[in-house]
Formats: C-alpha cells, structure tokens, sequence
C-alpha cells in the first residue's frame, strides 16, 4: 500500500504540534490573562480580548499592571463600555499608541450594542469589531473560543522564520511564515498550541542568544547550529526617523496647572497633556525651561517646555481645559511625553 503525500503532512503536522504542546504543559508561562494547560477552566474572552490588545507593540512586563487595574475597575465587557472615555483614557496613560484604547471603547460598545454583550466566536465576526484586525481576531478565536485560527505574533514570526530557515526579508516573509505555519495548527488546543509557540518565542527561542539546546523543534529546525541564527526573521532596513521640535506651556495658578484635552483624532488623541503649539521639523524661536526627547513610532520628538501666566496667552491653552493640582498630577493620566516633561519640571523647582 503506498503512503499518500497528504499523509505524510499529517503526520508532520501532528508531531509538531505534539512537541510544542507537550513542552507549553510544562513550562507554560504563568500569565494573569491565562487558562494554564489542562486546568479545565473556561476562558474569558474579555480578559483574552483586553490583554491582547494591550500586549500590541508592548511588553508583557509593561502590561501586567495595567491589565489588573483595567480588570479590577472594569471586569466585564460591559463595564467598560459603560466607562467614561476619560477615565479610560487616564487609565491607559503610559501605555502608549492611545489610538488602541479609543478603539477598546469602541469595541466594547459594539459588543454590548451589537452582540449582547458577548463576544462573537468566530475571526470574521471578530474582525468586523472596532479596532479588532487580523491579528487579534485569530488569536481571540483561537484562545478564547478554540477555533483553528493562524496566530502569528513577532515571537511565532521568530520560531516559524528560524524552523524553516525562511530568509525573505520581513515584512515579505510574512506570507511564507503563515503558509508554513498554517497546516501544522491542530485541530484541537489551537490555542493552547498558540500560546506555546509564543511562549517559546519569549523564553527559548529569543531575538538574541537562542537556547536550542532545550528546543522542542531542535531535532528539525533549519537554522539551529547557525552562526547568523540571531538575524532571522530578516528585518528590513531601518529608515532614519524625522526629528520634530515643538513647544509646550507651563501656566501655574494658587498649586495648580492648566491642562486641556487634545482633540480625539491625530497623536495622542483625546488624552489630557500641557496646551501647545503643533510640532515642527524647525526648532521653536523661543528657548525654555526644560526639554525633553520623545520616541514615538514614526519620528522622534523634542518637546520644550516654556512659562505662560494665563491661559488667554497660550495659543489654543483655552479649549477644553481646566485647572489640575499639581499635587496630584498622577492621577490626571498625562501620555508619557508629558509626564516626563512635568516630571523634569517639578525636579527643576524642587
């Protein structure tokens, strides 16, 4: 009887997922969002559905403490499509890329208008949330509701790149990677079988001095043994980033500043910060007191702070502002831009 190719695939497949599911049962990282492996335990889509969305561009350490409070202060869905944006917005502060929770209210408005209050369990309807793209929806469908999906976040981009020595540079490889990874998805504990290949990205399989020796894949990966191991995935090269410059006021009065609300859309949107000016590729006419530099995605910042003594002399200082004391400046919620230029400011008066 002769053996079918497809068979043969199947076979592979299964040894794959057998290898990493039987290494994620016992070295399973343990995770405030997580269901830990073979406990019985039912996960929340919400918690799946809210950390992942915080873990994007963001590390799990950066996330721990944010995920807590969130959950603590909103432990349903429908909690947080009841909350304030404001609030929300505060809450996030420091997390970065705000764009993400604007969306996260959103979404959660929708599943609460739309969908009863529950998350839909498939990556279409997923994906047809606000703010819910690709990414995301597999891995919610895949976690939260155990449906084969294709998760592939930078560190499985990492496992898969090096397993199969895929050298195409990202992101083209992205499409080789997926098309790799696709067949070896089991059709039981996908997302157990997800979970694992990220925690094999983050502890084992890592951007930089590798441990292969206690690989679950080392028998067959194709770049173990490598000396350019470290470069896979293939990144792009990296384009320099514009520098921006720009102004931001100070207006003090009886212990208090004046913060104001910047507008929804754009950078930043709709958190609180210092009144300003718009940042420029030219440096400001005016020196100030403090300064600070600023990393954001697309171009790196530098934001100076100056003196105003009312908000009337402050360009746009006016608007949707109001009075804030400087003795609880932590919980106004600043972006992390200005709170490291406040933070310098009441350093300078110290």
């Amino acid at each position: 009887m002769s053996v079918q190719t497809s068979d043969i695939v199947d076979d592979v497949a299964r040894d794959f997922a057998a290898r990493v599911l039987g290494w994620y049962d016992r070295s399973a990282r343990v995770l405030p969002w997580r269901i830990a492996p073979n406990s019985g335990w039912a996960p929340d889509p919400y918690r799946i559905w809210l950390a992942e969305v915080m873990l994007q561009q963001t590390t799990v350490a950066a996330v721990a403490g944010y995920f807590a409070r969130f959950t603590e202060r909103w432990p349903t869905v429908a909690d947080l499509a009841a909350a304030d944006d404001a609030d929300v917005m505060a809450a996030w502060a420091g997390l970065g890329y705000y764009a993400r929770a604007r969306n996260l209210l959103a979404c959660a408005r929708a599943v609460v208008r739309d969908h009863g209050g529950t998350f839909p369990d498939s990556e279409a309807a997923l994906r047809a949330l606000p703010g819910i793209g690709d990414y995301t929806a597999a891995s919610v469908a895949a976690i939260a509701f155990g449906r084969p999906a294709v998760v592939i976040d930078a560190n499985i981009e990492r496992v898969i790149a090096r397993h199969r020595l895929i050298e195409t540079a990202l992101p083209m490889a992205k499409r080789e990677i997926r098309v790799a990874l696709a067949p070896l998805v089991p059709g039981d504990r996908p997302g157990d079988f997800a979970q694992a290949l990220m925690d094999l990205g983050a502890t084992v399989c890592t951007p930089r001095s590798p441990a292969c020796a206690i690989c679950p894949l080392m028998a067959d990966c194709r770049a173990r043994g490598r000396a350019d191991i470290e470069r896979l995935p293939v990144k792009p090269p990296k384009k320099a980033k514009p520098h921006r410059h720009g102004l931001a006021h100070w207006i003090e009065k009886d212990g208090a500043i004046w913060l104001v609300r910047r507008p929804d859309k754009g950078m930043l949107g709709g958190m609180r910060a210092l009144p300003g000016g718009d940042w420029a590729d030219v440096l400001p006419f005016e020196s100030g007191i403090v300064s600070v530099d600023h990393g954001f995605t697309h171009f790196d910042l530098t934001l100076t702070l100056v003196r105003r003594d009312a908000p009337t002399e402050a360009p746009g200082a006016a608007a949707e502002g109001g009075w804030w004391p400087i003795a609880d400046l932590d919980a106004a919620g600043l972006p992390t831009l200005y709170r490291k230029l406040t933070d310098k400011m009441l350093e300078r008066d110290a």
